[in-house]
């Protein structure tokens, strides 16, 4: 039986501001969204920490045995700069600057995108479409708006009428913004006097005889509205009404408000029922920004190259340091934390690696199911991490108190402890066990100064601790060859 079945799973939803129970429209079926990068640069540290909170989310779905279609968008029609009215696409200034063509850009950043989230072992999402490859969906969805009455055209631009679709919906309603309050914030270029209202936002602009990402349109040539991307590419592959809807918690205003603007008109239902926010990432109790040099990339925490950390990190070291906050929470990026969420991240896998020394007896001391049930009541209570972590950490006192000989434990409570411990490390977290390839390292590293030693003890015809060095060695399981291109070893 499906672990859905016996898992009564919660989570916050944005749009009510509580936790609701889990109810996916199809039984055994989750479709979900998430906003994915504008990908005009490399990939910070804080979009990272979105991608893999929504990746334990789907880890977590997958292992209760959904069957999840995940899609995540890759925008590449540009942003202007800071979503303001003026400026320039932010995809195009990066091809100006570096005198390429704007989809050299795209590609570049794209694939830094996916390497990194490789390195921390993010799955990779069901489907993976792009806001170019979906123009036609697009204008299709302006045109509808457009019948309806709820857009309106000015010089070849379509604007969203958000005050006329104020007066029967709620704009703001998962925000919790009031329109009069509401920030003007889309992907515009010109100022805001074609507009009706302050409110209003970009379904498609016209371009300026200079912009170089364009296409042709009933009403211009020009490009669509950042937030209609997502509206199209996730009714597209979900439907008119799917599961969930999730981003970092900076897309609720005006992004997802937006979105939700948009599929009401187009469709005439409620877009999604649970709409989830991951929480901001602070880099030494201060925002990260690259005009005062508080920014780190992931690839520095994983080279040292860096002036920030005290040393190079490995992902899965920092991927165990991210999980260790709920995905709601703001979690402060510090050397301190960090060095201290390795020296726990070795602590555990030094002790999964322990777990087929444990022997069994008869009898269990240690209760298995309650242990492992307390793990599900964390992850089933809006995917609580952290409190999954420390009922790892109470994992890792049984593994050392059975290697111990102070408690028992019999086979059948064995096998099931370690297929539990197995998952929810491996599975559901998506740790990697970078313990063993370090000892493996390590190992060469001592075999081969021993080999050199023993060099230097023929060289100086010292035969008995060059013999010595040898046997030592095979007694441990260590053979060497000597040829002519020198020592080699293996292990048995």
């Amino acid at each position: 039986m499906e672990l859905y079945k016996t898992n009564q799973l919660k989570l916050y939803n944005s749009l009510s501001k509580s936790k609701e129970l889990f109810v996916p429209i199809v039984e055994g079926n989750v479709g979900m969204y998430v906003c994915g990068p504008t990908v005009y640069s490399n990939v910070h540290l804080g979009n990272v920490r979105t991608f893999m909170s929504f990746d334990l989310i789907f880890r977590y779905l997958k292992h209760l045995g959904y069957k999840v279609r995940y899609v995540r968008n890759i925008t590449d029609a540009g942003h202007l700069e800071n979503d303001a009215d003026a400026g320039e696409d932010r995809i195009a200034k990066k091809a100006r600057l570096e005198q390429i063509e704007p989809m050299e850009v795209v590609q570049r950043y794209t694939v830094d995108f996916h390497t990194t989230l490789q390195k921390i072992n993010n799955l990779p999402p069901s489907i993976e479409p792009t806001a170019t490859g979906h123009i036609v969906e697009q204008i299709e969805i302006i045109k509808d708006i457009l019948e309806k009455g709820l857009a309106y055209e000015v010089n070849g631009s379509i604007y969203f009428d958000v005050l006329k679709y104020n007066e029967k919906e709620h704009y703001g309603i998962l925000s919790g913004r009031k329109i009069e309050d509401s920030i003007h914030n889309t992907r515009e270029l010109d100022g805001q006097s074609d507009k009706k209202n302050p409110q209003d936002f970009a379904l498609w602009k016209k371009a300026e005889p200079q912009h170089i990402m364009r296409w042709p349109s009933p009403w211009s040539d020009g490009f669509p509205g950042w937030h209609l991307e997502c509206t199209a590419m996730s009714t597209k592959y979900l439907g008119e009404t799917f599961d969930i809807h999730g981003g970092g918690m900076d897309l609720k205003f005006p992004h997802h408000e937006c979105e939700i603007a948009q599929s009401q008109v187009k469709n005439n239902v409620k877009p999604v029922n649970y709409w989830l926010h991951a929480n901001m990432l602070i880099l030494n109790g201060q925002k990260m920004a690259k005009s005062t040099g508080n920014f780190i990339l992931p690839n520095e925490i994983f080279s040292g190259d860096n002036t920030i950390l005290s040393k190079a990190f490995t992902p899965s070291a920092t991927r165990f340091f991210m999980l260790q906050a709920h995905y709601r929470s703001i979690l402060d990026f510090t050397s301190d934390g960090l060095e201290a969420s390795e020296k726990g991240y070795v602590k555990l896998m030094e002790a999964v690696n322990k777990l087929d020394k444990v022997e069994t007896s008869k009898t269990s001391s240690i209760n298995i199911s309650a242990w492992k049930q307390k793990c599900y009541d964390a992850l089933n209570d809006d995917f609580n991490s952290p409190v999954l972590i420390a009922n790892l950490f109470e994992a890792v006192k049984y593994v050392n108190l059975l290697l111990d000989k102070k408690e028992t434990i019999n086979s059948e409570d064995l096998k099931q402890f370690i297929e539990a411990v197995y998952a929810f490390v491996y599975d559901v977290l998506g740790l990697q066990n970078e313990i063993e390839q370090d000892s493996s390292d390590k190992l060469t590293g001592v075999v081969e100064m021993l080999i050199k030693m023993r060099k230097e003890a023929r060289d100086n015809k010292d035969w008995a601790l060059s013999d010595k060095i040898r046997d030592e060695l095979a007694n441990l399981g260590i053979q060497l060859k000597d040829g002519k291109d020198g020592t080699t070893f293996s292990v048995n």
